[in-house]
């Protein structure tokens, strides 16, 4: 072999490996796999996952992809040996990714390569990919979600970024999908219901006649007309109305015992995150023993517009739009101001079954 035959055999692998990245990061996966041999195969023991021929590689690469939030690859060059009409070589990756489950992570790996010329140019026979570093830490940014259409519109996104959601608006179908998807890989019951009417018709299925309910205090609850069907409907035994006959200055044990551990608590949130986690907040506390654990049971409504990508996002959305209206209730009401006095965040279910949240293709509430 020549000199100039190597370079162009080391540039046209080069190439290879970029397009590889490229295929990876537009999410092209026809076009990835076109990138092997026939027979050619993607190992990823670290996964697991094992793919041969391009078949299989497009679609275990599919499958793979309806997992993210968001992946960015990175490839550094390595080592490429030629021998004739095959070659060996390493490239070294970095990798950011989200999954829809909550998983996040950033890690550094190796791609271990065996290369063949073909009629096509070259192509991989094999990448195999080995992890050398994995950080699961939470990670601090996140993807604007506009941007993952193909075409023209993943073009018009790059040159012009989508101004970001406000706080009222609601989520879009596909956000309230990965909302829901993400809920159920952490032990949560999610459903996506049309409206207000949709989740007072389903809250009276979920819950038995004759059970305790504790109703938070939610503008959800009272605009959707779940508050006065628990409370003033006679169909269970309603906590709310006992805590509010009882004198609060004798009678603070029944209270915080009546309200830590019902049969069903029912309320809203202020926040539910893509990645599956839920964000209530208060200003004494006093709800959270039984949506945190202490109720058998726990219903959720949440309007669309509480969707938000991420938990920096939720906490903003509670420090600057809820409590503000929250604190015009309270002076209204009680003519004292509101405070975040306690947050409650809650990740996964331990027991799978006991919460149920309802997501509402429509706003409503705070």
């Amino acid at each position: 072999m020549n000199d100039f035959q190597a370079i162009a055999d080391r540039v046209e692998i080069e190439a290879l490996r970029g397009e590889f990245t490229d295929a990876v990061m537009m999410r092209d996966r026809p076009r990835l796999a076109s990138l092997f041999t026939p027979d050619g195969a993607l190992r990823m023991p670290d996964i697991p996952a094992e793919q041969v021929g391009r078949e299989e590689i497009r679609a275990g690469g599919e499958r793979l992809q309806k997992l993210w939030d968001f992946f960015v690859q990175t490839t550094h060059p390595g080592t490429i040996l030629l021998d004739g009409d095959t070659a060996t070589g390493r490239a070294y990756i970095q990798e950011l990714v989200r999954t829809l489950d909550g998983y996040q992570g950033l890690n550094y790996a190796v791609y271990h390569d065996r290369y063949q010329r073909t009629a096509e140019g070259w192509k991989f026979a094999e990448r195999a990919y080995e992890v050398r570093y994995l950080d699961t830490s939470p990670l601090a940014g996140t993807a604007p979600h506009a941007a993952q259409d193909s075409g023209t519109d993943r073009a018009d996104a790059m040159a012009t970024p989508a101004p970001a959601r406000s706080f009222t608006d609601p989520a879009s179908s596909e956000q309230l999908e990965r909302v829901a998807a993400a809920l159920r890989a952490h032990g949560f019951a999610a459903e996506i219901l049309d409206d207000a009417a949709a989740a007072r018709a389903r809250v009276k299925e979920l819950i038995p006649e004759g059970a305790g309910v504790f109703t938070g205090a939610s503008e959800t609850l009272r605009l959707s007309g779940i508050d006065e069907d628990i409370n003033a409907g006679g169909r269970y035994d309603a906590i709310r109305p006992r805590v509010l006959a009882i004198d609060r200055a004798t009678g603070a044990d029944e209270i915080r015992k009546l309200v830590a551990s019902p049969d069903f608590v029912v309320n809203s949130v202020a926040a539910v995150t893509e990645t599956g986690s839920l964000v209530l907040a208060s200003g004494s506390g006093s709800q959270f023993p039984a949506n945190s654990g202490g109720a058998a049971h726990a219903v959720w409504i949440v309007g669309a517009q509480k969707v938000v990508p991420d938990l920096s996002t939720a906490l903003r959305r509670v420090e600057e739009h809820a409590l503000p209206l929250e604190n015009a209730r309270a002076l209204a009401v009680y003519g004292v101001p509101s405070a975040v006095n306690r947050l409650l965040i809650v990740n996964a279910e331990p027991r799978p079954g006991r919460c149920t949240v309802l997501l509402l293709r429509e706003a409503i509430g705070y």
